[in-house]
């Protein structure tokens, strides 16, 4: 399988980078990878990397939860439990900035689980999912879900959602583009990505599962985020913890580090409690960030 090669800045487009640390693909392929640290937007990103015909190869895995249904594990229980609240959670979030109701586009939609809720709740929904598998079970579920954005042309939506969706995304300037296009003037761009400087991230170094590679392409911090929001000329409404993360990503963490069992799993709870306290006094760096946007 061959790599490709980035000589620009996939955000700001400069040429000048450095390399940032080597990190293994632990999920599946047990492959090392390169992260470069851009010296103007100091965003970080997986490079070389899988092309976009390649990647789908590093998702063929059920360690890949929002992708399939079924249960494998104490932790994949533990993920849906969770995810059953922070779904409910999220649909609160549309009625709060969109109270009339009206169109939502889940982008990374997986299987499908939010816009169902949303549409339980009168939301007029569609989603986009490159995955085959999660998108016919998103179907299975009576959902209208699209394979790529060229399918959603010349529509528009009151709220756009992308949840760990954002740091995926081949074409991170283009796809960002197409995606403000489809959104209303008035409508809301609401994005959730990890953070590298969270106190997670720190403690587990190349072992921090939320680095993910090479799924994951790019690895903001809230400076390189805000260098996002400047170049796509997007206001910041407001900006809340994913607080459920610090405590997934620790146990996953956990894992990687060779830790098994009920160990994992308490560590993995003391070390996103932790994470939390700790982002509570520097500075809102929680493990994963969820900004609410509007165009300016």
């Amino acid at each position: 399988m061959s790599l490709e090669r980035l000589n620009k800045c996939p955000l700001c487009k400069s040429g000048l980078f450095l390399n940032h640390k080597e990190i293994k693909d632990h999920s599946i392929t047990q492959e090392s990878f390169i992260l470069c640290e851009c010296a103007s937007c100091k965003l970080v990103f997986t490079n070389p990397r899988p092309s976009k015909k390649d990647i789908n190869t590093y998702y063929q895995s059920d360690a890949y939860i929002s992708h399939q249904d079924k249960i494998t594990g104490f932790t994949d229980l533990l993920y849906k439990l969770v995810r059953t609240y922070t779904i409910y959670k999220k649909v609160q979030l549309l009625h709060y900035l969109k109270p009339s109701k009206g169109q939502l586009l889940d982008i990374g939609c997986g299987t499908g689980y939010l816009m169902q809720a949303a549409k339980k709740k009168s939301w007029q929904v569609e989603g986009m999912e490159p995955g085959k598998t999660a998108r016919k079970l998103a179907k299975k579920k009576g959902l209208t879900v699209h394979k790529s954005m060229d399918d959603l042309e010349n529509k528009s939506f009151d709220c756009i959602t992308l949840f760990h969706v954002l740091e995926h995304i081949h074409d991170l300037r283009k796809s960002s583009k197409a995606i403000l296009k489809l959104l209303k003037q008035d409508g809301y761009l609401i994005i959730g990505v990890p953070n590298r400087d969270s106190w997670d991230a720190r403690y587990y170094e190349s072992n921090w599962a939320a680095w993910d590679v090479p799924r994951h392409l790019y690895h903001f911090n809230q400076g390189s985020f805000q260098r996002f929001l400047d170049e796509f000329k997007l206001e910041l409404v407001e900006k809340k913890p994913m607080i459920f993360d610090s405590y997934y990503v620790s146990m996953l963490s956990e894992k990687i580090k060779g830790t098994s069992g009920i160990p994992a799993l308490f560590n993995g709870m003391i070390n996103g409690f932790k994470s939390n306290q700790w982002a509570k006094k520097n500075g809102g760096n929680y493990s994963s960030i969820l900004f609410i946007l509007k165009k300016k």
